[in-house]
């Protein structure tokens, strides 16, 4: 399977989350090593890159405008790793209240 499907299948596993990212724009990276997005997260509001490393089997999350790169991650905690950096904030609930006028 390419790559670029693979990681959107395994995106696709927690739909609601990515679609809390304001996930777009989806690219396959050059000679199929992952996946290149953007996103507009309450955290970071730019480009996300996963790239699988072959050699280890796991993952690298780069978030291309700050320079910020989470190495060694699993399959399973790809959506998590990505959505502790892209939406997640410490006062989260409340966030999402005041974005959106909901309680």
């Amino acid at each position: 399977m390419e790559m670029a499907k693979y990681i959107l299948q395994i995106l696709r596993s927690q739909l609601m989350v990515v679609f809390s990212w304001g996930f777009h724009n989806p690219q396959r990276l050059p000679d199929d090593k992952g996946l290149r997005f953007c996103v507009q997260g309450f955290k970071y509001t730019g480009t996300v890159e996963v790239v699988y490393i072959e050699g280890k089997d796991l993952f690298e999350v780069v978030l291309t405008d700050n320079g910020t790169k989470v190495e060694d991650v699993y399959l399973d905690n790809l959506v998590s790793v990505i959505d502790n950096l892209v939406e997640k904030t410490s006062n989260y609930k409340q966030s999402v209240e005041e974005e959106y006028g909901v309680k």
